[in-house]
């Protein structure tokens, strides 16, 4: 991971901000912030208050943004703690001053604009009444208007309008804050396609997420990028079954032959996709093997054939190995994308950390 943070950070003048929200993207979030913070992250970007506190809880005290902040949330805590807030609207900014003269401290906030994505951010026809109010609340002493940005929708299609037009978009709304007089110090908008493929989003600062954990969502490009994790279990139990037997809920499989089965002891509770039930597989004593039947809550069964196996053998779901399926197998079984498969990994897997001397 430190590796891959190294790389992204090469890419760019503009300082780097890891994003490790949802868990470190199932990693971890606090080991997953160190390993960027050494590999050359200078700041962290999660979407809740609750995961900026875990960093906070654990000692790391680079600058820090929390961008997924309804009124009524309790930003003091934030405030006190120098978590940066993303604001889109001016309801969150008059909270945000009221909470940081109350407290006497002046809160750092990054105002965010949609430029094309229809999700957070402000829309264009509100961008004069932001840049207005952040300006004549910064001139009063309560806030710091340190950070714009937006995101980008299409990052990764090299060759269609949507990254020129949010370009031209996110200039728009960098003037509307200069009309006001802004000037914040802070403009980001590249993702993780942005940092590999678009140079122009680059800015002050990036904001890689998927690319940091090994997955490059830019096909036309190569990149040194190295997947981090490997998940894999130890058979729990193996049977020798007939011909036509049924397997697992719903009998949506037979034995086409007289087989040996095994069971691993990870299922759709732990993040294994159940839809990818009678199309997926798992490396399990050096070769493929197919996951029959339904995935279960806490398991699967893996056909075998005439192949040993026996309890305690690993079964690798996916991983480094280029013999075994990948993340990217994933989501094609799946179908849905690396972020998603890598996030749904659940509470229940033991994560161990490998070279993490220094996390």
């Amino acid at each position: 991971m430190a590796a891959n943070m190294e790389w992204l950070d090469s890419q760019t003048s503009a300082d780097t901000m890891a994003v490790v929200k949802a868990d470190g993207y199932g990693h971890g979030i606090v080991p997953t912030a160190r390993a960027c913070l050494a590999g050359g992250a200078t700041w962290l970007g999660v979407a809740t208050l609750e995961e900026a506190h875990r960093l906070r809880d654990a000692g790391i005290t680079a600058p820090l943004l929390a961008w997924l902040i309804s009124p009524g949330l309790n930003v003091a805590g934030a405030i006190e703690r120098d978590i940066d807030l993303s604001v889109s609207g001016v309801e969150l900014l008059e909270e945000v001053r009221l909470t940081a003269e109350r407290l006497g401290r002046r809160a750092r906030v990054h105002l965010k604009a949609d430029t094309g994505i229809s999700r957070g951010g402000a829309p264009q026809s509100a961008w004069g009444l932001l840049a207005d109010t952040a300006a004549k609340y910064q001139a009063g002493g309560a806030i710091e208007v340190l950070g714009a940005w937006s995101h980008l929708a299409c990052a990764e299609d090299l060759q269609g309008q949507t990254n020129a037009d949010q370009i031209a978009g996110f200039d728009l709304f960098l003037q509307a804050l200069a009309e006001a007089g802004l000037q914040p110090s802070l403009r980001h908008l590249a993702n993780s396609a942005g940092v590999i493929a678009v140079p122009r989003t680059h800015y002050d600062l990036v904001r890689p997420g998927i690319a940091i954990y090994g997955y490059n969502p830019v096909v036309e490009v190569d990149t040194p990028l190295k997947p981090v994790m490997e998940l894999r279990a130890r058979v729990t139990l193996t049977k020798r079954v007939e011909t036509g037997r049924g397997i697992g809920y719903g009998h949506t499989y037979a034995t086409e032959r007289e087989t040996t089965i095994a069971l691993a002891p990870l299922g759709y509770a732990d993040g294994i996709p159940r839809v990818a039930s009678n199309k997926c597989e798992l490396l399990l004593n050096g070769r493929r093997r197919p996951i029959r039947g339904r995935v279960s809550m806490d398991q699967v069964i893996v056909e075998m054939g005439d192949d040993p196996v026996r309890p305690g053998d690993v079964a690798t779901f996916f991983g480094p190995d280029p013999a075994g399926p990948t993340v990217d197998d994933w989501s094609v079984w799946a179908g849905t994308i690396p972020n998603e498969i890598l996030t749904r990994i659940g509470a229940r897997a033991r994560r161990r950390y490998v070279g993490s001397a220094h996390l």
